[in-house]
């Protein structure tokens, strides 16, 4: 079977996908700053506090709303790393948000697709696109120099909170693109509730639980900032590959100042983007642009 002509193809739907999955992930930072969870504690005796409770909550109501998803549910031993790797981005990544800014945990985290792209190409013998090059060139670039001033006198554990969550997140990518022959609705369910269950004891050892205005804010933040768009995602994988949908997603950082800045920018603790963060940004989208703008239309030969 092939396309019909005119009609979209495959690899362009799939970029489509990753595209809103970023845009809808760009909202982190709106809901892990929201001043509504100012009263739970970042930390008790040098033990993360916050980032946990915020990664349960979310997982767990993303996963409420993605099972009725599920059509192909079925066990493979893969998921047992997959599911591992999940929760521990998930902390690793809302606890560098409450240790440091939103944008820093941000770019920490998307410092993934160099791993990414060398993982994949290297290992999983993923095939690479000479424009990939500038995509990933320009993202090493941007991402570096945002990172080089940023973490001056930054705080050791959101530093290392945020590259572990950088290199957590390079797991999932992998392991979607691994498992892309599987359903997407499931993996990305099973994903979810597993990580609310390994956090499960935690939450009840410390004890802190939401209120009923917190409990709105903390559906949204899972269904709509996690649960769906790691479903697009899941799906976008299915059709590009693992270092070109990473590179895709670094659409999310540039944006997550904007959603901060829209929402909060009133905010005592409100900080705004600095000059190096502009160029950085910058440098991505070029990247960007040199991989997408003027590209021929793709033929997909698909086997009938």
């Amino acid at each position: 079977m092939s396309n019909k002509p005119g009609s979209m193809s495959s690899k362009t739907k799939a970029r489509m996908l990753i595209v809103v999955a970023a845009l809808l992930w760009s909202m982190s930072g709106l809901f892990g700053k929201a001043p509504y969870f100012d009263s739970w504690p970042a930390e008790i005796a040098g033990w993360p506090v916050r980032g946990p409770l915020l990664a349960f909550w979310r997982t767990l109501f993303a996963s409420i709303v993605l099972f009725p998803l599920v059509r192909r549910p079925r066990w493979t031993i893969k998921l047992v790393p997959a599911v591992l790797v999940f929760a521990a981005m998930n902390v690793t990544f809302l606890t560098a948000v409450t240790k440091t800014t939103a944008a820093n945990a941000i770019w920490l985290q998307n410092t993934a697709p160099a791993w990414v792209f060398l993982v994949g190409v290297m290992c999983l013998r993923e095939r690479v696109h000479p424009r990939d090059w500038f995509l990933i060139g320009f993202a090493i670039l941007g991402v570096g120099l945002i990172l080089s001033f940023e973490l001056q006198g930054e705080s050791a554990a959101g530093m290392l909170y945020g590259l572990l969550g950088g290199v957590s997140y390079a797991g999932v990518v992998l392991s979607l693109r691994w498992l892309r022959h599987e359903d997407a609705a499931w993996l990305v369910a099973i994903n979810h509730f597993a990580a609310s269950v390994l956090l499960l004891p935690y939450v009840v050892y410390r004890d802190i639980w939401p209120t009923g205005e917190q409990y709105l804010v903390l559906s949204a933040f899972g269904i709509l900032q996690l649960g769906l768009p790691y479903w697009l995602f899941a799906r976008g994988l299915q059709g590009i590959s693992g270092h070109e949908a990473s590179g895709l997603v670094l659409l999310e950082p540039l944006l997550v100042p904007v959603w901060v800045y829209l929402a909060w920018r009133h905010e005592v603790s409100y900080q705004s983007p600095q000059w190096w963060t502009m160029v950085g940004g910058g440098l991505i989208l070029v990247g960007l642009v040199c991989r997408y703008v003027g590209l021929k239309r793709e033929v997909e030969l698909v086997p009938k």
